[in-house]
């Protein structure tokens, strides 16, 4: 089964910019929603931001507060998270996840990529 592995994380300040990036191991049969989700220290892990393959269309935490931008590739079949203004809160280890349909839960997590943001 395919695992999406994310990556570009990094070290930023406060205020600054990163770009990531998650790809599959290998292309899934079908894919109807990919989602950015990140989890904090101590932190329980939280959706961010998800795009439907096809049409494009998506949709954002309310914490996101129009800060990170999510888009995908579909001919190299990978998905990015662009953040912006980035705050200390924003600091985690950041997963991508798929759903094959529209009712399926998201799975195939794979490796997530670490943010630090400093003050």
């Amino acid at each position: 089964q395919a695992h999406w592995v994310a990556s570009g994380g990094g070290w930023m300040q406060a205020g600054g910019s990163l770009r990531l990036s998650c790809a599959p191991s290998e292309r899934p049969f079908n894919i109807y929603r990919v989602g950015w989700f990140r989890q904090g220290p101590g932190k329980d892990s939280e959706f961010v931001a998800s795009i439907i393959w096809d049409s494009g269309r998506t949709n954002y935490a309310d914490f996101v507060q129009g800060r990170f931008i999510v888009s995908r590739d579909s001919a190299k079949n990978t998905l990015f998270l662009q953040m912006n203004n980035l705050k200390t809160e924003d600091a985690a280890v950041y997963y991508c996840a798929y759903k094959p349909r529209l009712l399926a839960d998201y799975g195939s997590w794979g490796q997530g990529t670490q943010v630090t943001v400093s003050s």
